[in-house]
């Protein structure tokens, strides 16, 4: 296949796009062999919360059993009284203690390290003030034991946070799932061809390997042989199988269909499309907040008034004449009501549910903070080529010059052009084939540089050129239906015959039909919409107007983007930049809210805050539904955590005492862990507006 040059209507030089890949200008580490180690430290911890609840669980039945208040309650006093009960009490109390409670006391002396005491603090002094009064009782001091609600209190919190910690492992499901989509070998063909099958780490660029059908894709490669359709669902998002053949690029993890394929490997490790989508998704889980920064602080202050509160409790009872044990009892159900688990959990929780949801539709967050700015944009700006079309061009019009029917002479120019893999020839043939045109064969093929091309067809020369060559050759057309598509701002070719012009064809960059949805969904959600673009302004007119945009920006070179981005900031709008993340880089960075289009692996682009692998206009909408429906969401869960304390602190305290309305250090905990739960509950719920914000197919 040969390559030529040609020009746009006005006469200007058009190069061939080199279709070179668009890389960011950076790299992302990854661990080796794709283990995630915080996954698996975390399943750990699930696991050891799970087995210290249930012998904690256990040893509570005796414990509960023996206690004086609870016999009393169930009259059940000298059936289960025996000689030394009270000492076997102590002991069963002292295993739950020291075995159930050593990740409370662990992490006391943690953040008391780190000086910044927070829940682990209130949960710790709580159980060690009951369990040190306790035992000060069984061995002589004045006084009852409540040994029975501090197993409790164990008890429940011990399960508050295994459940929790399962929403966590839930909630970063979608990245352990990523890491599972790698085989652990490939097979690989050697020089003689025969198979053998190694270790993906072994496998390095320009090995080829062999994939049989139903087997996952080991690593990034181009289809040397073959052709099969492959599921790259859990990759991008897309739902159907997409069908590749040769030249054409397998993502690692994808699963291949039908057919075998051989591939010539392109990327390993840390470069594959798979390894930065999972460093992306645990980049975005791990960076910070602003409003979980919030959380943080908040539940630092609760905890300084949780000590007040309790401490302050302490010595009002004392001071209305009440026993230890009862002031003691109201100072611990205050510390433990104040708790501020449910704060500490309400935006990590619901950072990791929308990291997950936008990870399994082919949002990539690199920036939380960015993200949650979202929900305060008012202006998109598109760029136009790539992104709002389809950056290829699609006959718009053929006109006919003489006698010569307009199928004949897009049949004639469509033979020619089959001979190029010029963007403009790629862009007749295509018009030809989806106008049920069939191409006339051609021979002797050669480029006119810089004007078109020639051939031989059925006898008779034939040439595609430009407008520029007809001036030069004094062959210049003057027709209203010509002059029409070029005020559109298409680009014209002119079909010749033996130096005589038959017709001309007009071609323009097709417009994705996912765009007018994009555009739709964003005006009703009250964003303004623009484009800006290189191109001529009648092009850019006629795509703005048949996308109904509010603004266009005309003839922009690459390094003025961010200028423009600038100038559309100045009018205290909030904006956010949809690109290709390589030319757009610079205004990407400049925007509020950074989106790159990241077609094929091209996801590692540094620039963006936000990447659609599926390049999709549509995502844009469900990125902004979901910060939306993300911030609703963590605010909620920070008005639950701590709005339930504004009448459960002065319970606990004993404000109801008087009116017989008492609660207990367990029931305050029940109350906690209960809040969590719904904090948790509630950060799950966020999957439903997941699904709204989903683009429609």
């Amino acid at each position: 296949m040969q390559r030529d040059t040609r020009t746009h209507s006005d006469g200007e030089l058009l190069e061939e796009d080199t279709g070179a890949p668009h890389h960011g200008n950076g790299h992302m580490d990854r661990h080796e062999g794709g283990n995630d180690h915080a996954g698996h430290d975390h399943s750990a911890m699930v696991a050891d919360f799970r087995l210290r609840f249930w012998v904690s669980a256990v040893l509570s039945v005796p414990v509960l059993a023996l206690s004086p208040m609870i016999q009393a309650f169930l009259g059940l006093d000298n059936a289960l009284a025996f000689t030394g009960d009270t000492y076997v009490l102590f002991a069963l109390s002292s295993i739950v203690f020291f075995y159930g409670g050593w990740p409370f006391l662990k992490g006391l002396f943690s953040e008391l390290a780190s000086l910044r005491p927070g829940m682990m603090t209130l949960i710790a002094l709580a159980i060690s003030v009951a369990f040190f009064y306790s035992s000060a009782v069984v061995f002589g001091l004045s006084g009852k034991v409540f040994f029975w609600e501090l197993v409790t209190l164990i008890d429940v919190m011990l399960l508050g946070h295994w459940i929790e910690m399962k929403s966590v492992m839930g909630a970063s499901g979608a990245l352990e799932a990523l890491v599972k989509l790698l085989p652990s070998t490939a097979h690989r063909l050697d020089d003689d061809g025969e198979i053998v099958d190694v270790a993906i780490a072994d496998l390095k660029p320009g090995d080829r390997v062999l994939v049989k059908p139903g087997e996952k894709v080991p690593t990034d490669g181009i289809i040397v042989k073959g052709r099969s359709s492959f599921n790259e669902a859990m990759l991008t998002g897309e739902s159907r199988p997409v069908e590749k053949g040769p030249d054409q690029e397998a993502v690692g993890g994808a699963v291949n269909g039908e057919g075998s394929v051989t591939l010539e490997i392109r990327k390993t490790g840390a470069e594959t499309y798979l390894s930065q989508v999972i460093d992306m998704v645990r980049q975005a889980q791990e960076t910070r907040s602003r409003t979980q920064d919030l959380a943080n602080r908040a539940a630092l202050w609760l905890t300084y008034i949780a000590l007040t509160a309790g401490t302050a409790t302490l010595i009002f009872w004392l001071g209305t004449g009440e026993e230890f044990s009862f002031a003691l009892e109201r100072m611990v159900t205050v510390m433990v009501i104040t708790c501020p688990h449910a704060l500490g959990l309400a935006v990590p929780l619901v950072v990791a549910v929308s990291t997950r949801l936008t990870a399994q539709n082919g949002l990539l967050i690199r920036d939380r903070a960015a993200f949650e700015r979202a929900r305060n944009l008012d202006t998109v700006l598109f760029d136009k080529t790539g992104t709002l079309t389809e950056g290829k061009f699609s006959v718009s019009g053929v006109v006919a010059l003489g006698d010569m029917p307009e199928a004949e002479v897009l049949s004639l120019a469509a033979g020619l052009e089959s001979q190029s893999e010029h963007p403009i020839a790629r862009g007749v043939a295509r018009g030809a084939h989806e106008r049920g045109v069939s191409a006339k064969s051609a021979s002797d093929f050669r480029n006119i540089t810089g004007q078109g091309a020639e051939a031989t067809i059925e006898g008779r020369k034939v040439q595609v050129v430009s407008p520029g060559f007809l001036r030069e050759n004094g062959k210049e057309v003057d027709d209203p239906k010509v002059r029409k598509h070029a005020d559109e701002g298409d680009t014209v070719v002119y079909v010749v015959v033996d130096g005589e012009p038959v017709g001309a064809i007009a071609l323009a960059d097709v417009i994705r039909e996912e765009s007018f949805e994009a555009i739709s969904r964003l005006k009703k959600m009250g964003i303004r919409c623009m484009m800006v673009t290189g191109d001529a302004t009648p092009v850019a007119r006629s795509v703005a107007e048949q996308l109904g945009l509010d603004e266009y920006f005309a003839e922009i070179l690459p390094d003025q983007k961010a200028e423009k981005v600038r100038d559309v900031k100045a009018r205290s709008l909030t904006v956010a930049m949809i690109g290709d993340g390589v030319n757009d880089a610079p205004a990407l960075v400049e925007s509020d809210l950074g989106i790159a289009i990241g077609a094929g692996t091209d996801v590692a682009i540094e620039s963006a805050d936000v990447v659609l692998v599926r390049s999709d206009p549509r995502d844009v909408f469900a990125i902004l539904a979901l910060s939306r429906a993300t911030y609703s969401k963590m605010v909620q869960n920070l008005l639950w955590a701590t709005g339930y304390n504004t009448f459960a602190i002065p319970l606990a305290a004993g404000v109801g005492y008087p009116w017989g309305v008492l609660l207990t250090p367990a029931f305050g905990a029940a109350l906690m862990s209960l809040s969590t739960v719904v904090v948790a509950i509630n950060a799950k719920l966020l999957g439903r507006a997941g699904n709204l914000a989903n683009r429609s197919d």
